[in-house]
């Protein structure tokens, strides 16, 4: 929580207080379009190779769907072991009451890379009904953003790094493709995600998400912490904060010293 509320106030604080080096990250936000239609008749390929639609992987069900990256070296990773921990304690099985879409935002990775991630998941989470149903797509640039576009992911590419910057979190659609809720971060409960899918099977759009924005930028999953040069902007920005926000109740008690 302490590094979600820090990177919210390192937006919050104007660039010039950093310098030109320092990151953008304006705009990068899951803007929450609940009730919103996912463009279901955009053509991806599967793990398999095949050509599929999004049409043809609801079968009926709830769609969670995880907007990242496999060769991703921060915290895609991290969103998957999450969200499978979960669905693996939470008692439901994929194909009789939910459908999963993890879908790469990055046009460059193939259905190779997909078969890779899609092994080494199952290998590790044994979820009932995860081979057929659990669905690893790659796409062209123009496909992913109709997707991204749909449900409010907003990303960049780094050159510099030559990573994504990306929003944390998944997202639960109808079986009709609406969005039906958001699960921002990380440390997705079992209780929370059945919910969640309960919630999209029965039709229902969910009031937004409290708005956590945590960053898929710098992050070592291997150690589970930001990296050092990430961890400086963010204290920085808080200290930033900190003093911005004394100086303005500092001000505020003055002026109500004067009217007294």
């Amino acid at each position: 929580m302490r590094l979600c509320l820090l990177i919210f106030l390192l937006i919050a604080v104007p660039r010039v207080a950093f310098g030109a080096s320092m990151p953008d990250f304006s705009g990068l936000t899951y803007e929450q379009k609940l009730g919103n239609q996912i463009p279901l008749q955009e053509a991806f390929r599967d793990e398999a190779g095949r050509s599929v639609r999004l049409s043809d992987l609801f079968n009926g069900k709830p769609l969670i769907l995880a907007l990242g990256y496999f060769h991703c070296p921060n915290l895609c990773s991290v969103v998957r072991a999450d969200l499978f921990d979960a669905l693996h304690a939470s008692g439901m099985t994929a194909g009789r009451d939910y459908s999963l879409v993890v879908l790469s935002i990055d046009p460059s990775e193939t259905s190779a890379d997909a078969t890779s991630a899609k092994a080494d998941d199952l290998q590790r989470y044994p979820v009932p009904g995860a081979v057929k149903n659990w669905h690893f797509l790659t796409g062209t640039a123009g496909a992913v953003q109709a997707v991204a576009d749909a449900v409010g992911f907003h990303d960049r590419f780094d050159p510099q790094l030559k990573q994504f910057v990306h929003p944390v979190g998944i997202v639960f659609a109808t079986s009709t493709g609406n969005v039906s809720s958001y699960l921002l971060g990380v440390g997705y409960r079992p209780g929370d995600v059945r919910l969640a899918v309960t919630r999209a099977q029965w039709g229902s759009i969910a009031a937004a998400a409290l708005p956590v924005l945590l960053l898929c930028y710098h992050f070592d999953p291997t150690t589970g912490r930001y990296t050092l040069a990430i961890l400086k902007l963010l204290d920085l920005a808080a200290g930033i904060t900190v003093v911005t926000l004394v100086g303005t109740l500092f001000l505020a008690f003055r002026r109500d010293r004067g009217r007294a």
